[in-house]
């Protein structure tokens, strides 16, 4: 009955199986297993050049990580104010690149635009000792509020970072459910735009818990695997994550699971969308629903035992809350529709009132 987080799905059964899989015989450890060697080679199929692939078993680490080898410990990060590195990951950033500081900016819909940044940029004077430098730009693929970066505006930042001497991140911890909205190619929306250093991420999509640093010049990887293991995260049994990498490349699964997750997020906007008083308050682009709800329906709803949070307000209306639902790659469309069922029985109830 929960909408909450895709998080809190279980894994798809290709992932259990190679896992399971992974589990038979001996194998070397820390990364120099077959399977591994194998994710390599799928990797780079599928961005369409040499990359450098560093297995991880959380978004936090690999984002962190991935940060350490852009910035330096006096650098600067521009990212969105609602950015999981600026207020879901507890400071990591800042500890694992040795004190660069985030600077959170504003933007409609969880995306940053080019020109904010540009015009935060002339708040720094380089070369100055007193000040912090600027140094990368980190942006959300898709968005903390469901919305997708388009090729073009990857590309508008890859355009601004090489202008202004910056590295450029990308956080796909829903990557993807945004290759999915965009239609796009692996590579046009990462290092052919210009992105240095994406972090993939798989859990959210159907993994038990995989993530990988990919660096798509493998020359600017050099530090990463001092790094990783000062972090504490080279595992020592690294077949067992790069197999579920291995099954999420393989066969399609990661383009279903997204493109069913996207499908299931759609369902559910479109049929709250036809009920009074419910608002959309930004587009529905990938796996997540941000929705004004009256408040008897969000109460009736969650009186019925479903579950979702609050996640601010409209814009210009802030007694308006915003609720995020969340569907997942296994979302089934009965719960979808016992969820409008029950939606609209609410607004049916208080009509009768």
């Amino acid at each position: 009955m929960s909408f909450a987080s895709d998080n809190i799905a279980g894994a798809s059964p290709e992932i259990i199986a190679a896992i399971s899989a992974a589990n038979a015989g001996r194998q070397p450890s820390y990364g120099a297993d077959g399977i591994s060697t194998r994710l390599t080679q799928l990797m780079c199929d599928l961005f369409e050049r040499e990359v450098a692939i560093f297995p991880v078993v959380s978004g936090t680490a690999a984002n962190a990580l991935a940060l350490s080898c852009l910035v330096p410990p006096w650098g600067v990060v521009f990212c969105h104010a609602d950015a999981h590195i600026e207020v879901d990951e507890c400071a990591a950033p800042e500890l694992i690149t040795g004190g660069a500081k985030l600077a959170a900016l504003p933007g409609a819909h969880g995306k940053i635009q080019p020109e904010t940044i540009l015009a935060r940029l002339g708040q720094y004077r380089r070369g100055d000792q007193h000040q912090p430098q600027p140094a990368a730009i980190s942006i959300t693929q898709s968005s903390e509020w469901g919305t997708v970066y388009s090729k073009r505006e990857v590309e508008a930042f890859g355009e601004l970072a090489r202008s202004q001497n910056l590295a450029l991140h990308m956080d796909g911890a829903r990557f993807a459910n945004a290759l999915v909205s965009t239609n796009a190619a692996p590579a046009d929306i990462t290092w052919r735009a210009g992105v240095d250093i994406l972090s993939f991420g798989a859990t959210k999509n159907g993994a038990m818990m995989a993530e990988a640093i990919v660096v798509f010049d493998p020359k600017k990887a050099e530090t990463l695997p001092f790094r990783r293991k000062r972090a504490g995260h080279l595992i020592s049994k690294m077949r067992f994550v790069s197999a579920q990498l291995e099954a999420y490349l393989s066969g399609g699964l990661m383009m279903r699971n997204a493109a069913h997750a996207n499908a299931m997020a759609k369902r559910l906007a479109d049929g709250l969308c036809a009920l009074p008083g419910v608002e959309l308050a930004c587009p529905v682009e990938a796996n997540g629903v941000f929705i004004h709800l009256p408040s008897p329906m969000a109460q009736g709803l969650a009186d019925r035992g479903h579950v979702f949070y609050p996640w601010g307000a409209l814009a210009g209306r802030p007694d308006a809350i915003v609720y995020r639902l969340v569907t997942a790659f296994d979302t089934p469309a009965e719960l979808v529709d016992d969820f409008l069922g029950d939606a609209k029985a609410c607004v049916v109830g208080e009509a009768s009132v």
